[in-house]
């Protein structure tokens, strides 16, 4: 199914479990942070999977010293 795109179930459960620990997790921390290039991407392929991952969008968040604008956090919603 994921010809040619390798990795991309080790980047879900990376991402799953960044989630877990971190929840909420800002989306800059996983592309940053964790060298995750399509965070969302990935977000989204686990809700395919059934996963209930919550999405809140904040107008503005510091990240590493700047104002970031529109980011992600991410949260497991119960059940998960």
């Amino acid at each position: 199914a994921d010809i040619g795109r390798p990795g991309i179930h080790a980047q879900c459960a990376e991402v799953l479990a960044l989630i877990r620990q971190h929840q909420p997790v800002l989306s800059f921390v996983l592309t940053a942070d964790h060298a995750i290039p399509e965070a969302a991407a990935r977000v989204h392929d686990l809700r395919a999977m059934g996963w209930n991952i919550i999405t809140r969008i904040v107008p503005s968040v510091k990240f590493r010293g700047r104002i970031r604008r529109n980011a992600a956090l991410y949260s497991l919603g119960v059940p998960e």
